[in-house]
């Protein structure tokens, strides 16, 4: 049992790791997005989300992932890391991505040409304080083919401003053509228990190619994330009851259960709930357990 708000010694390597191209990373990592606003909408406090930030990097935590794109009114998520976090820890893996982006007011902008993405990159590369970034996604939107974006990014790799490469909010085509341009470590697609289980074979052929899968949004539930809406699943609860773990605990070792390959970024500004997310790294449910957690995941969408 893990009890929910005193992990002990419990740390993020407890969920195993995996290795994006020549990066070690432990499977449970952090989103960065939750960092720059509250639940309502609001700024984050500055403080509260820089300590989250050191925290993490404390219990484990290796893999963050962020985006230029990731801030609100007075606040962004990649200069909240650089505060937090530079000197940078050797082993510590900032994942961003590139493609969207947003003007001052928080509109989204037309998704970026091949020929712009360099400069969305020299902004992350501004924000983090780096002379490189570890892993790059391609974040596409309406594309049927995303060679030439991923081309874009290919060069940026040679040219040594780019790690890693990989690819976000894609359907099964767009990996091989995307393979055909440059090696990919990772996608990166919304995914979750009883979200978009039609997910469920990219998720396994990813893994068969040894590409690491990662989801964002797993923590959704009817449209939305739990402990945002409140509204969760009986079956979800009923199996959080038993073990004496949270919902969301459940939601995240369901998670990481569904393979190796998986990597898990929880977001939050939460102190509380980084150290709970962090846990469920070490929480193996049983046979039973992912029985009646499939029933849920095939009423899915």
């Amino acid at each position: 049992m893990i009890v929910i708000m005193d992990t002990g010694t419990v740390t993020a390597d407890a969920a195993g790791t995996w290795t994006l191209g020549d990066l070690t990373v432990n499977r449970m990592g952090l989103g960065a997005m939750r960092l720059t606003m509250t639940a309502d909408g609001g700024p984050s406090d500055r403080g509260r989300a820089v300590g989250v930030l050191r925290r993490a990097v404390e219990l484990g935590v290796n893999h963050i992932d962020t985006a230029s794109f990731y801030f609100s009114a007075l606040r962004s998520a990649n200069e909240l890391i650089n505060t937090a976090l530079a000197p940078y820890p050797e082993d510590l893996v900032i994942a961003t991505k590139v493609g969207p982006g947003k003007d001052a007011s928080g509109r989204w902008l037309p998704l970026a040409r091949p020929d712009e993405l360099r400069g969305q990159v020299e902004e992350n590369l501004r924000q983090l304080g780096r002379d490189h970034l570890d892993l790059v996604y391609l974040r596409q939107a309406g594309l049927e083919s995303v060679a030439e974006h991923f081309g874009a990014l290919a060069e940026l790799r040679e040219a040594g401003l780019i790690r890693q490469l990989g690819i976000s909010n894609v359907r099964p085509h767009h990996l091989p053509q995307a393979q055909a341009v440059a090696p990919v470590v990772s996608v990166q697609n919304a995914y979750g228990l009883g979200y978009r289980p039609r997910h469920d074979q990219f998720l396994r052929d990813c893994a068969a190619q040894g590409v690491a899968y990662v989801p964002f949004f797993s923590l959704a539930t009817t449209g939305r994330e739990a402990g945002a809406s409140g509204v969760e699943d009986a079956e979800v609860r009923a199996v959080a009851a038993e073990r004496g773990v949270s919902p969301v605990q459940v939601r995240l070792a369901w998670t990481l259960g569904r393979g190796p390959n998986v990597l898990a970024i929880p977001g939050t500004g939460d102190p509380d709930h980084l150290v709970a997310n962090v846990a469920a790294g070490a929480l193996r449910l049983t046979d039973g357990d992912l029985a009646r957690l499939e029933a849920v995941h095939r009423r899915g969408e």
